[in-house]
């Protein structure tokens, strides 16, 4: 198993991507670092550089990336635009690509949301079609999509693994497959046979306490079902830690710890 984290879970205004976070997990002896996506696109050409020169000079490297799609670009509704979409997808995979990112997150509430009024059926059916055209891009570049189940508080719109499981079936395409979240799967008090059913299919995996959705502090029984349930199915890919935290380091070197002995 590899462990990361995604720094812009402490990300500030002059750092919306936590650049300044990639040293102390490399200090901290994580194997990666998880990237978001739609904030690494905002970067000018210079200061992308300066990212890429941040990974090699750590010697860690950005194997994920969550954060898909900026809410600016609208995947359901009427205001819907196919071109911006597709010219969007092909310029952040081919930023994640010259990241070596392996898997690209998609979650993006604030762009996949269904508008009140508007049918759920033809919204699913739009995020569908937008995933088809993720996997154009994303499968020749060898990344898979990992379609992330939020939770009723922060999404209208795929809430769970089943909802996942139904999506990427509808997508039909390669690359994309499911993340399981521990924060979103507490949440909505998803039942552990929902790992056993879908496990085949889970690429990448979100790991943050329920409470405050913060780091671990201490070792669970509800952390060990989840995580021997997850390697029961032959998961042993990557877990990211995404999570809040107002002592970073401290919480990042504990919650390693914890991890690699559940």
């Amino acid at each position: 198993m590899k462990y990361g984290c995604c720094v812009n879970m402490f990300g500030e205004e002059a750092d919306p991507v936590g650049i300044k976070y990639i040293t102390y997990l490399a200090e901290c002896g994580y194997d990666y670092v998880e990237l978001p996506l739609a904030q690494v696109m905002e970067l000018s050409s210079r200061e992308f550089g300066i990212l890429k020169t941040t990974l090699k000079n750590n010697g860690i490297g950005c194997e994920c990336c969550n954060n898909f799609f900026p809410a600016s670009i609208r995947l359901t509704g009427e205001n819907t635009s196919p071109a911006v979409i597709e010219e969007y997808i092909q310029k952040a995979c081919t930023r994640a690509a010259e990241l070596d990112a392996k898997v690209i997150v998609f979650g993006s509430s604030g762009a996949k949301n269904v508008p009140e009024g508007y049918p759920m059926e033809e919204a699913f059916h739009q995020i569908a079609e937008v995933l088809k055209i993720a996997d154009k891009y994303a499968f020749p570049k060898e990344i898979q999509i990992a379609i992330e189940p939020l939770n009723h508080k922060e999404s209208n719109i795929i809430i769970n693994l089943s909802d996942s499981k139904k999506l990427m079936k509808a997508a039909d395409a390669s690359s994309i497959r499911l993340l399981v979240d521990y924060y979103h799967f507490m949440v909505e008090k998803e039942s552990i046979e929902a790992i056993k059913e879908n496990g085949a299919d889970i690429i990448h995996v979100h790991f943050a306490e329920q409470d405050g959705r913060s780091f671990p502090k201490n070792p669970s029984e509800d952390y060990r079902l989840f995580f021997d349930t997850l390697r029961k199915t032959g998961y042993d890919s990557r877990i990211s830690i995404e999570a809040y935290s107002s002592q970073i380091k401290d919480d990042m070197v504990n919650a390693l710890r914890i991890m690699k002995n559940l």
